[in-house]
């Protein structure tokens, strides 16, 4: 069984903001103390959802600016993962390889700890990592950039790549 819940400023893990500064490591129990914090202060018109897994891995769900950022904590162990992402666009592009030529070379010069991916069939701005020695710091600036770098990018690689004709074949 599953479950489902909407965030809010009455979380216990809630805070009124989450620098990364402001994340000192003895302040969170876990990992998912941080996570709600960090998306608490990030998440723009009260869409954070989280869904709870029976196995204990969480995915987290809000919107910012013109994109919408996922958060997967598949646990707490060392040999858990933690990832965000955040969709940027669909494919195929009118123009795929000028597409991923640049998308290769925003991952040299753009993209900090961050890099664009393909999942599925979707083009994506994304970060993850093991948890081990994970710090709240590390989570608030993984999640930041993965939500600043895709609301950035996403209406102008839509508006340059768009959609190819192709998409429905």
């Amino acid at each position: 069984m599953t479950t489902q819940q909407a965030l809010s400023a009455d979380s216990p893990s809630a805070a009124d903001s989450a620098t990364a500064a402001e994340l000192d490591p003895e302040t969170f129990a876990t990992h998912a103390e941080a996570i709600e914090t960090v998306i608490y202060s990030l998440d723009q018109d009260n869409s954070a959802m989280v869904h709870r897994n029976e196995d204990g891995s969480r995915l987290w769900r809000f919107r910012y600016g013109t994109v919408e950022v996922y958060v997967q904590l598949t646990g707490e162990t060392d040999d858990d993962l933690f990832l965000a992402w955040s969709k940027v666009m669909d494919l195929p592009a009118n123009d795929d390889p000028r597409l991923l030529r640049k998308l290769l070379e925003m991952n040299w010069s753009a993209t900090f700890e961050t890099r664009f991916g393909i999942f599925n069939e979707d083009i994506v701005v994304l970060s993850n990592r093991s948890v081990a020695d994970l710090s709240p710091g590390e989570i608030a600036r993984a999640i930041a950039l993965v939500a600043s770098i895709a609301d950035e990018h996403d209406e102008s690689l839509q508006a340059e790549f768009g959609a190819s004709d192709r998409a429905g074949s």
